[in-house]
């Protein structure tokens, strides 16, 4: 049970770090927010949880059965409920969000394919080294970097950069795209690497 509050609490942290950043200017700070909340969390919760809060990364650890099924059910749950308890919070508040364009593009689901690759690709590179305990030291660093810059690829070539399923229903950006493109792009990224190794 504690991994699945873990979850919850980390997707609604990581969900209003975002709405924050993007209240606050968005662009850049957004990215970083999101990297260092990642990687704040990979710290803290990462031995309860492993810190996936997000769905791409549940299935992508799925496909190369680092979680069971019906682990990864209760934790997509977790993670919805999360960023729904973030959406309720921002929505009690009156915070003034800006609209997010989340309707259809080939173009947002491949840059989100993209970026959900390198984040995934960095994650697999700690969830399968041969050394855990050096992993484990790294890993903050290494995930949450790989988050801002599957984020800042996603961003150039033309999404929302949300990379998460979770968070783009927390913070109104949870269209097709947001969903198909990270949840393809997380099992590539984790397959990439578990191929190279």
């Amino acid at each position: 049970m504690k991994k699945y509050i873990a979850e919850f609490i980390g997707t609604a942290v990581l969900t209003l770090a975002v709405v924050g950043s993007i209240i606050n200017g968005s662009g850049f700070v957004t990215l970083l927010t999101v990297g260092i909340t990642l990687g704040l969390f990979v710290a803290t919760i990462g031995s309860i949880s492993g810190s996936h809060i997000n769905p791409a990364v549940t299935l992508g650890l799925l496909s190369i059965k680092k979680i069971h099924w019906k682990e990864a059910v209760f934790y997509i749950i977790a993670q919805f409920a999360g960023a729904a308890l973030a959406l309720i919070l921002v929505r009690l508040h009156s915070a003034e969000m800006p609209a997010l364009d989340y309707a259809f593009s080939w173009t947002s689901l491949v840059a989100e394919f993209v970026g959900a690759i390198i984040f995934t690709f960095g994650i697999a590179s700690i969830v399968l080294a041969h050394d855990s305990h050096k992993a484990e030291s790294k890993a903050p660093f290494v995930i949450g970097g790989s988050l801002t810059l599957g984020a800042t690829l996603a961003s150039a070539l033309g999404s929302n950069a949300v990379i998460n399923p979770a968070v783009a229903f927390g913070i109104g950006s949870f269209g097709l795209a947001y969903i198909i493109g990270p949840i393809l792009g997380g099992i590539a990224g984790v397959w990439l690497f578990k191929t190279l190794k």
